[in-house]
């Protein structure tokens, strides 16, 4: 099975038929995808003038989709670098067990649905190195009161969620599975009572 880089260097190759070219960007989501597959090529088809079913893109449009994704990938995996660090340190010091924070990690492992969204058309407008960077920031400082990408307070529970964990707090600005390890205690209970049907009577 073809890695990331290898699929890459299929979307970069001039030489190859454009829908295999597109196909092999979509292959790459399967490596690394920040928002979940579907949301991901949805991000990356709107920021970069794409038709979502286009079967022959303008290449070089293909290409800064591409360039973006691989931006993105960059920043996760400096930072996994850092947490596989950490771990080692910490199992040298005998801590074997991971910590509550850990979990939410353990189902991002890779980098995807880093910043999961439930809706694949709702998802942050910026670029996904961006989006990640200030994801990043959020899980190395002090938890916050607000989503750590888009700064907003409305935040809601969610008992439905696709995959695990299949239930948390779901950012009602830009789409974003918050991950709870960035929020406070306070912030959390008070997305627990908050319901999306209680946030779309306010707006």
């Amino acid at each position: 099975m073809a890695g990331f880089r290898s699929l890459a260097r299929q979307v970069r190759d001039p030489r190859s038929d454009l829908a295999l070219r597109r196909y092999s960007l979509r292959k790459c989501l399967e490596r690394f995808a920040p928002y979940g597959h579907r949301a991901t090529w949805d991000h990356l088809c709107a920021r970069h003038g794409m038709g979502p079913e286009d079967r022959s893109p303008d290449p070089a449009r293909l290409m800064r989709a591409l360039e973006e994704l691989e931006t993105a990938r960059a920043v996760w995996l400096g930072y996994e670098a850092g947490f596989a660090e950490r771990r080692r340190r910490e199992k040298h010091e005998g801590l074997r067990r991971p910590a509550a924070f850990d979990d939410w990690h353990r189902c991002t492992w890779g980098g995807n649905g880093v910043a999961r969204c439930e809706d694949p058309a709702v998802h942050p407008a910026a670029p996904l190195a961006d989006v990640l960077a200030r994801l990043i920031s959020a899980l190395e400082s002090e938890p916050g009161t607000d989503c750590p990408v888009c700064a907003q307070a409305r935040i809601a529970w969610r008992q439905d969620l696709d995959s695990e964990p299949w239930s948390g707090p779901v950012c009602t600005g830009c789409g974003i599975v918050v991950p709870q390890p960035v929020l406070t205690p306070d912030a959390l209970a008070k997305a627990r009572r908050t319901r999306l049907g209680d946030l779309a009577t306010i707006a």
